[in-house]
């Protein structure tokens, strides 16, 4: 027999989530593990609901679907998180994708493309609805593609000093993670060195007087 799919459902609107759970368990191959209302909940709680896939809202109170998207990958790198949002622009569809999430539905499309966007990113691939199939990497002026907030945090802990094991310490991630998002935040600034890394932070005010380097 094969084990169904573990789904969390994590919105801040209960008749979303109700309805949303009430679609899913018709499906014998999928589990509803829990529904939350905010993203600081998920994070706290992922660990004991071990889902394999999360549908996420974007606009909560507190840790946003975004915030709670980028701190679950790193406690369970593993699981798969759709977005399920009423925002359809390319910004929104975009930036979520760069936090990691997998896929991105909207709230309005037929209850059984849910289910399709499940399986797909249970088989590993990336799914869009037809109304958000329209976007990938965002840009900045510049044409880099933009640090998410916890880049942002990590390059501002480098930025004062801090190695990579500081920063796991401070931040409570592992040293690999740290790591990584140091890799992400040099590619998408296109920087090779971590003395590029200092002038950026230099040059952007990230460094806010301190004078540190990396």
């Amino acid at each position: 027999m094969t084990v169904p799919v573990r789904v969390l459902i994590v919105d801040d609107h209960p008749m979303v989530a109700e309805g949303v759970e009430a679609i899913l368990e018709t499906y014998e191959d999928l589990c509803v593990v829990g529904t939350l209302g905010n993203g600081q909940d998920a994070v706290d709680r992922v660990n004991e609901l071990a889902p394999d896939v999360i549908l996420m809202d974007l606009n909560m109170p507190g840790v946003t679907g975004l915030s709670a998207t980028e701190l679950i990958l790193e406690r369970r790198p593993n699981t798969r998180i759709l977005i399920l949002s009423m925002h359809d622009s390319a910004e929104y569809i975009s930036t979520a994708l760069s936090h990691g999430a997998m896929g991105y539905v909207l709230k309005d499309v037929p209850t059984e493309e849910i289910k399709i966007a499940i399986d797909a990113v249970m088989r590993g691939e990336r799914y869009l609805c037809t109304g958000a199939n329209a976007s990938l990497a965002p840009k900045t002026a510049d044409g880099r593609e933009p640090l998410t907030t916890r880049e942002q945090t990590i390059l501002l802990e480098l930025a004062q000093g801090k190695s990579n094991k500081d920063v796991a310490l401070a931040l409570d991630i592992s040293v690999r993670t740290v790591e990584t998002h140091r890799k992400n935040i040099k590619r998408k600034l296109g920087i090779s060195s971590t003395a590029g890394l200092t002038r950026y932070a230099l040059e952007h005010g990230v460094l806010q007087g301190t004078g540190k380097g990396f």
